[in-house]
């Protein structure tokens, strides 16, 4: 037999018998939730990502709690884990002192381990805090003009002169654009469309079985992986030395703010090494741009049937302002109406349908031990399409969030940017460029749905059919 083919077979195998033997040999604590493991290592993972593509994972979620309740065991991605539901879940898994995020294999591997993922204690809080710097709003009040020009150069490139466009691959472009002008600080040209290229391919494996084997999802997301985090590299150390020349201020990017924070103790030293600042470059990447073009198109799904209710607020805006005048930070607080719209979106699509943590001592919820080292599994779409927390849920209605949140929901109902100490550091962000991109669009055009049959799958992110193509109209010409 082949060397390589018998490597093969040993890393397949080799998983699979070490996890028969230690559910054969290993103490577990009574009382454990109700529920399987199912078949080791692969356990319930094909079956929720099959949901997720077949857009029937909140049902096989729902499915679960029905036939077992709010707390029940599973495994996932080659992980003992338990699924919670609910707001009182909700709050569990984002305050509990015996919980850490710990992503899945396949996650660590893709984005590092080094970031703010899957870190606890005082290297959370001091990576949190580093990022939370570049996003503070004296920061962000910089980064508007810059937003609003690269969103007036994708809409003159991309959406002028033409009857048709498919919104999701551009609105995945612009915000891939915006975030590694404004964190990387990368010109458009060659790098920033390769980098764009490679990007495509890590979102593939993020949620997979971490077999490395050709011809996988994993493996491609692997060596896509590899070479962004190669540019990643560079970029960082030739951002240290124009910092060293002068060439470039803390404010110039989020590499530069990284490179230019030191420890409290005065020894002048760094406060993140090249590796966290790689690490977490990824992970701003993805969150960065794939959360917000799933927002924004599933935004501009809803507003083709209603469009009306919300450019009224983007007219009143630009009604004092020459069209080449970039919007303000004072201009986003009058777009009221239109977070609102985001908000619901949010709730009826969130793009992230759930996430981890994982126990680091045996730990009591809903009357059962959930056992040191499993995971605990939540996901946001229980409680946003919970009729006793959000009346008519199915109902688009974004008079909810008048306050900001649903005044009569529980705490920790709304998660679509999570909560407690890790509540999404980018969510000031998001919402500029958000309503910087919903007002060109809303000022320039009008837009109807291309295809009838208006659904999405998750793979692992949500996505409209086709990738939502549009025909458009320019207001001016109506």
């Amino acid at each position: 037999m082949e060397l390589p083919l018998l490597l093969a077979l040993i890393a397949i195998a080799l998983p699979v018998i070490l996890h028969v033997v230690r559910r054969a040999t290993g103490q577990r604590p009574a009382n454990l939730p109700p529920g399987s493991l199912g078949l080791p290592v692969i356990g319930q993972s094909l079956g929720l990502l099959r949901a997720m593509r077949g857009n029937t994972a909140e049902r096989w979620i729902q499915d679960r709690v029905d036939r077992y309740g709010p707390v029940s065991k599973l495994s996932l991605f080659g992980t003992p884990t338990v699924l919670v539901t609910g707001p009182a879940a909700n709050k569990f898994v984002f305050f509990s002192g015996a919980l850490v995020m710990r992503q899945p294999r396949s996650v660590r591997r893709i984005l590092g381990e080094r970031s703010l993922l899957d870190l606890a204690g005082a290297d959370h809080k001091r990576i949190r805090g580093a990022l939370a710097e570049f996003l503070k709003p004296d920061m962000l009040r910089l980064y508007v003009g810059k937003i609003d020009g690269e969103v007036r150069r994708h809409v003159d490139e991309r959406w002028e002169g033409r009857s048709t466009v498919t919104v999701m691959p551009l609105m995945k472009r612009l915000t891939f654009d915006i975030i590694t002008s404004l964190l990387f600080g990368l010109e458009r040209g060659a790098v920033r469309d390769a980098l764009a290229g490679d990007f495509e391919h890590v979102m593939e494996g993020m949620w997979s079985v971490p077999v490395d084997l050709p011809f996988t999802a994993f493996r491609r997301s692997l060596r896509a992986s590899a070479r962004a985090r190669r540019l990643l590299v560079e970029i960082t150390r030739e951002t240290k030395a124009k910092l060293e020349r002068g060439e470039a201020t803390r404010s110039s990017s989020l590499i530069a703010c990284l490179l230019s924070l030191t420890d409290d103790d005065n020894s002048g030293a760094r406060l993140l090494s090249e590796e966290e600042i790689v690490d977490n470059s990824m992970v701003a990447l993805v969150a960065g741009h794939d959360t917000s073009s799933i927002l924004m198109t599933f935004m501009i799904r809803h507003l083709a049937s209603d469009a009306h209710t919300g450019r009224h607020e983007h007219d009143e805006v630009a009604k004092d302002k020459d069209d080449d005048v970039a919007l303000t930070w004072e201009d986003l607080a009058k777009m009221k109406f239109t977070w609102r719209v985001a908000l619901e979106t949010l709730r009826v699509v969130p793009p992230i349908f759930g996430n981890f943590r994982t126990t680091i001592q045996d730990i009591e919820f809903g009357g059962y031990t959930i056992p040191k080292g499993w995971q605990v599994f939540w996901t946001a779409g229980v409680t946003h399409m919970d009729a006793a927390i959000f009346p008519e849920p199915h109902k688009f209605n974004p008079s909810r969030f008048e306050n900001n949140q649903s005044s009569s929901a529980p705490p920790c109902s709304f998660v679509a940017f999570g909560g407690g100490p890790r509540i999404c550091v980018g969510m000031e962000f998001a919402r500029i460029e958000t309503l910087v991109t919903m007002h060109h669009l809303l000022r320039q055009f009008r837009w109807k749905l291309c295809c009838k049959e208006d659904t999405f799958a998750r793979d692992p992110m949500p996505t409209p059919l086709h990738g939502l193509p549009i025909e458009i109209e320019h207001r001016t010409c109506s």
